[in-house]
């Protein structure tokens, strides 16, 4: 922090259907100079989505190399399909002075935490199971067994939501965001930044 002002890693998680997805996308977009770090994955592209952009593609024996050289920040396998976030990739951007955030689950938190404690946690929640039931069944997409699948994975996962640093609740969407935007702006508020931010103005005051 004595030459340059450093960027902050966010990590953001939610149980499906809270709208995180949504809420980070409108604070990218309303926030500037931060940005989603694009994961690495071994699941099959889709169609519509750019290597580079949606994920790094990359077959299994490049990710478990990858995991034996200790190049991720979290990793997990999801239903056969790995997932993981490049250490390299992340500290780079933040060496540069740029907000960085990561949308994964309680465990990748811990896992990041642990490895970079200076990231910023934040748990999004819904206002109430029956508004998760509502937005979940309000997607369509998904049979009834799978909706109730993620209800209970839902309840395991905020359960964790106090080992966090912030929890916003998302009963209205505007508010939430203003929320999210307040977290991110004190952080770059703070004196051990700004003190670098504006060493020639502080200069000059002080002179």
């Amino acid at each position: 922090m004595n030459k340059q002002a450093h960027g902050t890693l966010y990590v953001f998680s939610a149980p499906s259907g809270a709208g995180k997805t949504s809420l980070v996308k409108a604070l990218v977009e309303s926030t500037g100079q931060i940005k989603v770090s694009v994961s690495h994955t071994t699941r099959p592209m889709r169609d519509g989505e750019v290597d580079g952009s949606d994920y790094h593609f990359t077959d299994v024996e490049i990710f478990k190399q990858m995991i034996a050289d200790d190049a991720f920040l979290e990793h997990a396998d999801v239903f056969g399909n790995f997932y993981g976030t490049s250490r390299s990739a992340i500290l780079d951007r933040i060496a540069m002075g740029e907000d960085v955030i990561l949308e994964i689950d309680w465990q990748g938190a811990q896992q990041v935490k642990q490895k970079i404690p200076a990231a910023v946690l934040v748990f999004i929640l819904p206002p109430s199971r029956a508004e998760l039931e509502k937005r979940l069944r309000g997607r369509g997409t998904d049979a009834d067994e799978v909706i109730q699948r993620r209800l209970a994975e839902a309840v395991t996962e905020m359960s964790h939501q106090g080992e966090f640093d912030y929890t916003v609740v998302n009963d209205d969407f505007d508010t939430a965001l203003a929320d999210l935007r307040a977290i991110v702006l004190a952080r770059r508020l703070r004196a051990e930044v700004q003190s670098v931010r504006l060493q020639p103005m502080l200069a000059e005051l002080l002179a």
